[in-house]
């Protein structure tokens, strides 16, 4: 494998970005194993959690030994802190940045499938918001999505007091990343809004796949997201087991949602 930063200028962003690629590349071939086949391969974007950075799967995880083992290039990129929606107030676009600018990017620069059926999203928590956001957002994209731990928190932005003790979880904040909270359930940015509009539209559906922790506190929000999938009868694939917010979990559940991603 060949661990790889990136630096380009990214339109969306109107800066320079950085993300890290792991690209398969054979090394030693051993004695009676064959060599891969070289091809386009199949990709997969992974977006970090929040208070995380570009670096933070490549540290905290083994996805290098993942994408290895399964032959599929991963792009993480930065997210910031913005929930990867575009706020239009600041011209900071990170929405369209991980759903169709690095993308594109992305396949001029590497040997990379343009199917949609060998495009993937995925992510853990603030990232499987991200990646549930604009896997259906840029549907057209994208063949799956794999949220992890998913930070599902349109209720509660819509719902948040300003007199809540943390910091994080009040409008003020919200109103920062999502724009107008009396819009936002009816906007591009609420992921059972875009499950709607995938549906009017006709368009094909990304299939799905959740995780979450029998002990973390987002476990409720995402109950709540795959009952939602349930009612609107979208085909999913849904799991969980013990575990809380952490990478313990979050490590044992990417390597499953890659086999999953694959059909494994």
């Amino acid at each position: 494998m060949a661990v790889i930063d990136v630096n380009f200028f990214s339109n969306a962003l109107a800066r320079q970005v950085s993300y890290k690629a792991i690209i398969p590349a054979d090394g030693a071939i051993f004695p009676g194993r064959p060599e891969k086949e070289v091809k386009p391969f199949k990709s997969l974007y992974l977006l970090h959690g929040i208070f995380g950075d570009f670096t933070d799967w490549l540290n905290k995880s083994r996805i290098e030994l993942y994408a290895e083992e399964n032959n599929i290039a991963v792009f993480m990129p930065s997210g910031e802190n913005a929930f990867y929606v575009d706020n239009e107030a600041r011209r900071s676009y990170f929405g369209e940045y991980v759903g169709n600018e690095l993308i594109k990017e992305t396949r001029k620069i590497f040997r990379l499938s343009d199917k949609r059926e060998d495009t993937f999203i995925a992510g853990l928590s603030m990232g499987g918001f991200g990646a549930l956001r604009n896997g259906l957002k840029y549907y057209k994209n994208f063949g799956a999505i794999a949220a992890l731990s998913s930070a599902l928190i349109i209720d509660s932005a819509v719902n948040s007091k300003e007199e809540n003790p943390f910091e994080f979880d009040r409008p003020s904040y919200y109103k920062e990343i999502f724009g107008d909270l009396t819009k936002l359930k009816e906007s591009d940015k609420n992921p059972e809004e875009l499950i709607r509009i995938i549906k009017k539209e006709n368009g094909v559906m990304p299939r799905i796949y959740m995780a979450c922790g029998t002990e973390d506190s987002l476990l409720k929000n995402n109950h709540n997201f795959r009952d939602f999938l349930v009612a609107e009868g979208v085909d999913h694939t849904y799991e969980e087991g013990p575990g809380v917010h952490d990478w313990k979990f979050w490590d044992e559940y990417i390597e499953k949602a890659i086999k999953w991603i694959l059909n494994k």
